[in-house]
This record gives structure tokens, sequence and C-alpha cells, in this order.
């Protein structure tokens, strides 16, 4: 489970250094130019790490169902050296899914309006700036993204459909309520990275306004990787500790302070 979940913050600096640093960089400058070389390489580099988070959550999701399923069969599954393979996989398959996508979009005549409605590389409004429109490219991204997402989607839901059938199965409450808080935090980060993604990236050009784009966008760039840690630190005994001793200090010097 640990090495999942080693991974998985890793890769979350990645995802967020992709577009961050360069969208701060313009918001300070000017001009706020972007090569067409670089707009194309943050294109790549983002949406790889989405995708290796999609495979990655996958992975923890399969771990999740093996440890409460199967928990006799799992020291022999989910050994290190299939772990690190996994964990392999997910990078690699990651990087090269999405070479596909950027290299119909690399190959779009562009030629006319060269201003992106947008904070960063989108497929969306980097599509609608080709000087020819170019209905089967768009049709070929959705359908890729609706495969990748959805796959993986249904991947994550059937594997916690039968863990939550095995959790019922439990005769003690106690059981019941270790096994879902186990798998609490990782639900909460899956609902928060998909139902962020589906929104504009199923069908990025169709009937998705700009502002909703850039808002939808920015939730799923920087503040669902804000987030998961916040959601993972929540079921450590220490760090729920810390906190109730920082809310009750504060509850005190409010207290403390309407008494003068």
């Amino acid at each position: 489970m640990y090495i999942p979940l080693a991974n998985f913050p890793f890769l979350e600096i990645c995802y967020i250094n992709s577009t961050v640093p360069s969208m701060l960089a313009n918001f300070r400058s000017e001009s706020s130019t972007i090569s067409f070389s670089g707009c194309f390489l943050q294109f790549y580099f983002f949406f790889s790490m989405g995708t290796t988070e999609t495979f990655f959550l996958s992975v923890m999701a399969f771990d999740r169902y093996l440890a409460i399923c199967k928990p006799l069969h799992y020291p022999t599954i989910m050994t290190v050296q299939n772990c690190c393979r996994m964990g392999a996989g997910c990078w690699a398959c990651g990087f090269l899914c999405f070479l596909f996508p950027i290299y119909l979009a690399s190959q779009l005549p562009f030629c006319c309006a060269n201003k992106i409605d947008h904070f960063l590389c989108d497929p969306g409004p980097l599509i609608k700036l080709s000087c020819e429109p170019d209905p089967g490219t768009e049709i070929i991204c959705a359908i890729y993204n609706s495969v990748l997402i959805f796959s993986t989607f249904l991947f994550i839901t059937s594997s916690y459909t039968l863990v939550i059938k095995s959790v019922l199965r439990v005769p003690s409450a106690e059981g019941q309520r270790k096994a879902f808080s186990t798998c609490g935090s990782h639900l909460a980060v899956v609902s928060l990275f998909y139902g962020s993604i589906m929104v504009v990236n199923v069908s990025p050009t169709a009937g998705n306004p700009a502002g909703m784009q850039k808002i939808v966008t920015l939730f799923s760039s920087m503040l669902t990787p804000l987030f998961n840690p916040l959601i993972y630190s929540l079921r450590n005994r220490e760090m729920n500790e810390a906190l109730r001793k920082l809310f009750s200090s504060v509850r005190f010097r409010q207290s403390h302070g309407k008494g003068f």
C-alpha cells in the first residue's frame, strides 16, 4: 500500500509544477507569452501526469480490494516486486498514452489567432485556435479521453462495490468502521479528481463555457492536489490529535479574550 502512496505525492508535485510556475510567471509578466513548442510540452506533461494519476488511483483501489476481499492472497500478490512493477507501469503508460492526442493536435494548422483563452495550454482552447475546423481530431480526442477516464473510473467503482459488499458481511460494527475508514480517504480523492476532469476533458470543445473550463481546470490542477494530503492526513492519529489541540487552544483564546 505504501509504494503507491509514496509515488502519489511525488506525482502531485510534478502535476502542479507542470502548470503553476508558468502561470505565476505570466501573472507577473506583461506579455504572458509561451512558445509553440513550450505550449505543447506543457499540454503533454500536464495531461500525462493526470493520466498517470488515474492509473495510480486504480492500483490503489485494487490494493484495497485485495486487502479486504482477498486478505490471504494479499501477501503473495502485492509483493514489493509486483508493487514496483505496477508503479513503473503506471508512469510508463501515463506518459505513452497521451502521445497520440498530442500528435493529432500538433498537426493542426495554426496560422491566425495566437491567444489562448486560458491560463494553460488546455486542449479545448488550443484546438479552437486552428485555422481550419477539424471535427475528426475533436471526436478522436473526445473518444480517447472518454475511454481512458471511464475505463479507470469503472474499474475503481467496481473494486469498491466488491469491497463494500465484503465489508457489509463483517459481523462486528468495529470491523466495518475500520474497513470504511481505510477506504474513505481514497474514495474522497477519487471523487475530487474524477468529478473535475469529467466536466471538461470528455468533450473539451463542446458546450463548456470558457469561464467554466478555467474554474474546473484550476480546481483539478491546484485545489485537488492541495486537498489530497489533507484528506490522507486526517486518517493519521497524531494529525487528528494536533488539530484537536489547535482548535481547543483557539477556543480557549477566544473565550479568554471575551472574559476581558
